[in-house]
């Protein structure tokens, strides 16, 4: 299969273990990919990367061939990007930011878009700064979609939508993969991977560590590939049980009034 989105041995390293180290993966043309870890592995940075925003401190990203940070204004034109953290200006509507997002492809709002928005069921005519989580997530979806493009990087995609509107973003997804489009999906939604991907890549501490076949994930070996094994076995009453083994019982002169420091306590003083 013909790599379309290709990492090499990228690394990008903002200090204390944040980044990711030494990192390849591709994804094919016509392939949907789950890119999986944990908050602070890696994935954002990676998408940072894929759309030229940053420049690796080593290694090679590139898609269609073309270097992401040297070809930045083509990948950001073309590529259909949902960032996982949406900064939208609230003195917009919807659909002038749409409009917006348009003229900066150099192109004219898309007749798509008025199919989007149906489809999502989005009221367009509100200001940004006063829609709610899910809402401005709807514009970001249409944004990203709406001039088919041949490749996506979604990030966190059904971030704040309710059910239905999450499972009519797993149908859209389908659509795009039957068109051919070649997406790249980071997800902690579990149905959202199985529904929509090929495979899934799990990356921790900014290092790919596995890949599996979506259709085979099962919550525990999700779990497993995220957070490790040790991770799993942590029970809560274990814990507390530990906690509880090293200490002796409490008695009524342990007790300090709230309001009380235990030396003034002690004095019989009130701070």
């Amino acid at each position: 299969m013909e790599p379309v989105i290709q990492l090499e041995r990228v690394t990008k390293d903002y200090g204390g273990g944040r980044g990711v180290f030494d990192l390849s993966f591709a994804v094919g043309r016509g392939e949907v990919v789950g890119f999986l870890g944990a908050n602070g592995a890696g994935k954002s940075v990676t998408m940072r990367l894929l759309m030229g925003f940053v420049r690796p401190g080593a290694g090679r990203v590139a898609i269609a061939g073309r270097d992401c940070f040297a070809e930045r204004a083509a990948i950001q034109r073309e590529v259909g990007y949902l960032p996982g953290e949406l900064a939208l200006p609230g003195d917009m509507t919807g659909r002038s930011f749409l409009a917006f997002v348009a003229g900066m492809r150099g192109t004219a709002l898309p007749c798509r878009a008025n199919a989007l928005i149906d489809y999502f069921e989005l009221d367009p005519s509100a200001k940004l700064r006063a829609m709610s989580k899910g809402t401005r997530q709807k514009v970001g979806i249409v944004a990203a979609f709406m001039h088919e493009p041949a490749v996506l990087l979604l990030d966190e995609p059904t971030s704040g939508l309710d059910l239905l509107m999450q499972r009519r973003f797993v149908e859209l997804v389908r659509a795009e993969k039957r068109r051919g489009a070649t997406i790249l999906l980071s997800s902690h939604v579990l149905g959202e991977v199985e529904g929509t991907c090929d495979r899934a890549l799990f990356v921790r501490s900014g290092r790919l560590t596995s890949e599996a076949c979506a259709a085979d994930l099962t919550l525990d070996a999700t779990l497993e590939h995220l957070y490790g094994a040790e991770a799993l076995r942590r029970r809560w009453g274990d814990a507390a049980e530990g906690r509880a083994a090293g200490n002796r019982p409490a008695t009524p002169s342990d007790s300090v009034d709230l309001g009380r420091s235990p030396a003034s306590s002690e004095r019989g003083g009130v701070r």
